[in-house]
């Protein structure tokens, strides 16, 4: 993995532990429509897909609902959800390592939010492209994402590596023939599994190789 030139990354799960932020983003929606929390199972749809995708989950029987948790959601800062967010520990020194001399993205599933996710945490210049579910027609597991970032850079899907940890970023890497490095989940098809960010450098200095 040497001639890697870029190094892509998922959002939640990846750069961040989320898990606190959309269990009480969601809730707060439920909430505000009188319907009950998330399920685990409704949880884990939320996990990977985007929040229109999840909302249309979540009031499938409740067209009423799913209008008031449109209303809702356009007046519902993400401000406190963001503070819930954690930043995986090894994100901003991976970061500084990497660049300048390869590129670094993000394809995300993530949709208004993901402006301010980074400002909040100082990223906002970390990335040379960030991708989400607003710039594409079909967000993941459709690689249009990937192709899109792989496009902008003139590369070859053999030059990058995506970093995910769902089953929807394993399809998008698939679809876009970009190697795919899972992170914390040994469930998923994967040229390499790691469980922290550090692992990376150890793949692009060839780790693995052979």
């Amino acid at each position: 993995m040497r001639n890697i030139k870029l190094v892509a990354f998922d959002c939640d799960g990846v750069m961040f532990d989320t898990v606190a932020a959309n269990h009480a983003y969601y809730n707060d929606i439920l909430r505000f429509t009188g319907s009950p929390p998330l399920t685990p199972e409704q949880f884990e749809f939320a996990h990977m897909h985007t929040v229109d995708e999840t909302l249309a989950l979540l009031f499938r029987d409740n067209p009423e609902g799913l209008a008031r948790a449109g209303v809702y959601r356009k007046t519902l800062s993400y401000l406190p959800f963001i503070k819930e967010m954690v930043i995986e520990p090894g994100l901003k020194p991976l970061l500084e390592k990497l660049r300048p001399l390869r590129k670094t993205a993000v394809a995300t599933n993530r949709s208004d939010t993901m402006d301010r996710v980074l400002k909040e945490h100082g990223l906002e210049d970390a990335f040379d492209m960030v991708v989400t579910s607003l710039d594409v027609v079909h967000p993941k597991p459709h690689p249009e994402s990937l192709i899109k970032i792989l496009d902008h850079f003139t590369l070859k899907p053999i030059e990058a590596i995506y970093i995910g940890d769902s089953k929807l970023d394993e399809m998008a890497a698939m679809g876009a023939k970009i190697p795919f490095v899972a992170y914390g989940n040994r469930s998923l098809s994967a040229v390499h599994h790691i469980d922290r960010l550090e692992e990376v450098m150890l793949l692009l200095d060839g780790w693995g190789e052979g």
